[in-house]
């Protein structure tokens, strides 16, 4: 079968596209602008590209068109599809139909930390030699790509972030209530993605419908913290719950040199990690999350710890990205206000646990996310940026304005509209020993490599 792909470009659809052709299907794709590094990523798979959503395009022929949920009504390739009624189905739908069915499916859900839990659990079972089929939003170290098919003869698993996004255009449910999960973890929940859900209350309803997909043979692992997932659980639950960061249930101890950390089970010591590379409560979080949901699939908690202790890391989450004059430039995919907070957090423990408890961290941020750039959480930036000891953000194309909402930080935060102004202002203003913290959801212009090279440069 011959498939074109909408939208190709963005981590899902990439990662589609890399699974429908592991399974045999020729792909060709097209997007907005094709870029790497999926651009790459997909053309080293044979995997043909076309740059913009020209009508030209139907000339292909394909026998199925997968619309990304990028893609919008008005959009002209979308539009010939739907006039000439042509079969296309959404990206969700199509994983759903060809690759997921009859396999041991397990999710990762939540507002926060997905890409590294789902990388975590992964990890986990590629080092028990279970060989899953995966799909995940950025790139696992060691794994080298986002999605691989593997034979079902050879293993029934498959790892999924599961995104509460919107599907498609045609289909506004979110995307992981078409995965049908045998074990799910359920991270966290908190309000965002205000450009499709109206309050917290309409995503607490999609988790609900994921809820009800889980057999009562699976099993649901949930943050005890959150009372919002207690309330998405009050709604109905069927499934066995396995809950995390409740001391009554699993729990994590005090952080050791190495980053390690102890378990606990209803207070009794399960288990402890003696070294461990992801810094941040969160991430202790994340990593017994993926414990328990591994231990479900076979794996015994304390093989699932010697895995955790080698875990490579996940790309753009508090990733080195080099260091210049004795300065650290950091990149991490942090965009929402609790994200940033935790990040922040995250990196300033890892560097009193390294003994460089008298660098700075500069906190770089650029608003980027659909979210952000409606405004609706400019006002809980300034205490999510507060553990940074200065703040520069970049506040082109948006509809509000940054250094208004930054004003009650004072003098400790920049702001500035041009790009290479900001870079310079960085550059000056970090010294010897400073971790300059990127954020973003995008590539905020190469600012990395131009910091690299205003530090070098003196």
């Amino acid at each position: 079968m011959h498939i074109h792909i909408l939208g190709i470009c963005g981590t899902f659809m990439g990662g589609i596209a890399l699974l429908a052709r592991s399974a045999g299907h020729r792909v060709t794709g097209c997007d907005a602008n094709v870029y790497p590094p999926m651009s790459t990523q997909l053309e080293e798979q044979g995997i043909a590209l076309i740059s913009g959503y020209d009508c030209a395009q139907l000339d292909l022929n394909p026998d199925l068109y997968v619309v990304g949920n990028a893609v919008s009504r008005g959009n002209p390739l979308l539009e010939a599809i739907l006039d000439r009624n042509l079969p296309y189905t959404s990206g969700p739908q199509w994983l759903a139909d060809n690759i997921l069915r009859e396999r041991w499916v397990l999710g990762v859900a939540g507002t926060h930390g997905k890409t590294t839990t789902t990388s975590l659990l992964l990890w986990i079972l590629e080092q028990a030699g279970l060989k899953p089929s995966f799909l995940v939003g950025g790139v696992p170290q060691g794994l080298g790509v986002s999605a691989r098919l593997t034979p079902r003869a050879e293993s029934p698993f498959f790892v999924i972030e599961a995104d509460e996004y919107d599907t498609a255009f045609c289909d506004k449910r979110s995307k992981f209530v078409h995965y049908r999960p045998r074990t799910i973890i359920l991270n966290n929940l908190e309000f965002d993605h205000a450009d499709i859900f109206a309050d917290l209350a309409a995503i607490e309803t999609q988790f609900h419908h994921l809820v009800r997909t889980i057999p009562a043979q699976g099993l649901l692992v949930s943050n005890g913290a959150e009372t919002s997932l207690d309330r998405v659980l009050a709604r109905g639950c069927w499934t066995p719950v396995e809950k995390f960061n409740d001391a009554a249930y699993w729990s994590t101890g005090e952080v050791n040199a190495g980053g390690g950390f102890a378990i606990f089970h209803a207070g009794q010591a399960a288990g402890a990690l003696s070294q461990f590379s992801l810094a941040g409560e969160h991430n202790r979080a994340n990593a017994l999350a993926a414990l328990l949901a591994a231990r479900h699939a076979g794996v015994a908690i304390e093989h699932g710890i010697e895995a955790l202790e080698s875990f490579p890391g996940v790309k753009r989450r508090l990733e080195t990205r080099g260091t210049r004059r004795g300065v650290t430039v950091i990149d991490d995919f942090a965009h929402h206000p609790t994200a940033i907070r935790l990040t922040i957090a995250g990196l300033r423990q890892r560097m009193d646990s390294a003994g460089q408890k008298t660098g700075r961290i500069l906190a770089v941020l650029e608003p980027r996310s659909n979210t952000m750039k409606l405004g609706v959480m400019k006002a809980q930036l300034p205490d999510s940026l507060a553990g940074a000891d200065a703040v520069f953000c970049y506040g082109h194309n948006l509809g509000w304005n940054v250094a208004e909402a930054l004003a009650p930080m004072g003098s400790k935060a920049t702001c500035a509209d041009d790009l290479g102004q900001l870079v310079t202002a960085i550059s000056k203003t970090a010294r010897e020993g400073d971790q300059i913290l990127v954020m973003s959801n995008g590539g905020f212009g190469g600012i990395h490599q131009k910091l690299l090279d205003a530090l070098a440069a003196g």
